[in-house]
């Protein structure tokens, strides 16, 4: 594919001549183990913006003597914040998965500026990434990061995170609490067995019980600091709403946000019609429940489909729109919003983008051991056309065509990235005509990895039940050889 396409196709990418600041940026599902068809958990990322480059990190485990620190620099920008102690032993972690099955992703909604801290040193995607290093399990996560801005301050704006293990799957959505004001108010929900849930850039925690711990944290003065703020007037603490105090939706908010996971709901539950009001900006009061029950249970490639999607089916479908042309395309390039006479105009944003680095479907299991149970399914460029590759979370080698030095957004090589962002700009040319035919590839390479998956499973399992490191040796083998086979 890569040597057709790049003979074919010589053009310089778009979106370098484009206006390249993130925006209502990543899209996030939440899916426990009773809505799954195998009883895995799985939690999904698409990481959007027009400077992220598709491209696959990798901590080994490590030890560290006593009184060692960590330097901390912003994900986004590489500035350097300041540094933590470090613990004595971290995991290994491959992309946002851990060893251990762990998972996190994130959508940022920003929430009230006046809170955010430029003397903290946590930055969201530090913030993850650390975590990831030192979880076992998804609530010890949670606490890994609480303790963490607690302690250090939180640098970011708002964000909502999706964090997983093999047996349970959480929302957290956390706000920094200002200059002056080290550390930060979260709230944390477990979503119930059986449910789904989402978030795209807009805060979805609203109401939550106070008094069930084992289903529901918070920090101990969320609702005393938004009274302090004046956020929150109501005198009884029951009524109290994250969303309202921290982060209360515009339309943008509604358009451009929640219509994602409403799209993303509708795939897998046949009543999500009654919130289109809501989707679509008209209804504010009219909210969508935090998480939902689907019809079926859902697949692995339910999952990935997912994140392919324009709003196809909708009201807002983006490829039968005024901006889909005669092939239609369900992509529109920036700006998002505009005006003409006094009148404002808009795209819609769909889960599926143009600007996307790098997505995934991180899936854990309580079926195998740790080192063979977590299934990294990494894509690169825009998930539409992207092959998601089963990456195990235990290994310890990275395929060449994701590795990190292998091009970047001005330097380009024949890594993932670069292959199918060519290809998908090619389709964006003629989509009813192309991408069909992405399409057949990209089933036929995933269905085959997700049957292969079972014996694979059991070899490595033998293999473990003799020599650990041996197993892991195998599937990390496995991991590279089918992503680098993938893209020739």
């Amino acid at each position: 594919m890569k040597r057709k396409i790049l003979s074919v196709l010589l053009i310089s990418m778009v979106f370098f001549a484009l206006n390249i600041a993130s925006a209502n940026a990543c899209t996030n599902f939440l899916i426990t183990k009773g809505a799954s068809a195998n009883g895995s958990t799985y939690i999904t990322y698409a990481a959007d913006s027009h400077l992220l480059y598709g491209e696959l990190y990798y901590w080994p485990a490590a030890d560290y003597p006593d009184g060692s620190w960590l330097d901390v620099y912003e994900w986004d920008t590489g500035k350097y914040l300041g540094k933590i102690k470090q613990v004595a032993h971290t995991y290994s972690v491959v992309g946002n998965m851990n060893e251990h099955q762990v998972a996190i992703g994130e959508t940022t909604f920003g929430g009230r500026h006046e809170l955010e801290d430029p003397d903290a040193i946590i930055d969201y995607g530090s913030l993850m990434y650390i975590a990831l290093q030192r979880s076992k399990t998804a609530r010890e996560a949670i606490k890994v990061m609480t303790d963490l801005v607690a302690e250090y301050g939180y640098y970011s704006s708002g964000e909502s995170f999706s964090i997983s293990d093999p047996n349970e799957v959480w929302i957290m959505e956390m706000v920094s609490k200002g200059k002056g004001n080290k550390g930060a108010v979260w709230v944390a929900r477990r979503i119930p067995d059986g449910y789904i849930s989402g978030h795209a850039n807009q805060s979805r925690i609203r109401n939550f019980p106070l008094d069930d711990p084992e289903n529901t944290l918070y920090a101990k003065d969320i609702i005393s600091f938004a009274r302090e703020k004046g956020y929150f007037t109501d005198k009884k603490d029951k009524n109290f709403s994250f969303v309202d105090a921290y982060a209360p939706p515009d339309y943008g908010g509604l358009r451009f946000c929640e219509a994602r996971v409403w799209a993303g709901f509708r795939k897998v539950n046949s009543s999500m019609d009654k919130y289109e009001d809501f989707a679509i900006g008209d209804n504010p009061n009219n909210p969508m429940p935090l998480w939902i029950k689907p019809d079926k249970k859902i697949t692995t490639q339910d999952v990935m489909a997912l994140m392919r999607d324009h709003f196809e089916g909708t009201v807002l479908d983006m490829t039968k729109d005024v901006g889909a042309g005669p092939y239609a395309n369900p992509y529109r390039w920036r700006p998002l919003t505009w005006e003409v006479d006094s009148v404002e105009y808009c795209n819609e944003r769909a889960i599926s983008t143009q600007q996307t680095g790098f997505s995934f479907v991180a899936e854990s299991r309580n079926t195998a051991a740790n080192p063979i149970g977590g299934i990294f399914w990494f894509g690169v460029d825009d998930a539409s056309s992207t092959v998601y590759v089963p990456i195990y979370s235990s290994t310890k080698k990275i395929p060449e065509t994701f590795a990190v030095g292998n091009g970047s957004l001005m330097d380009f090589s024949y890594s993932a990235f670069w292959v199918f962002n060519q290809v998908s700009n090619f389709a964006y040319t003629r989509y009813n005509a192309i991408h069909p035919e992405i399409e057949k590839k990209q089933k036929e390479l995933e269905d085959k990895y997700i049957a292969l998956q079972p014996a694979i499973d059991i070899a490595a399992n033998e293999l473990y039940k003799k020599d650990k490191n041996l197993a892991i040796d195998f599937i990390s083998d496995y991991s590279v050889n089918q992503a680098n086979n993938m893209v020739k």
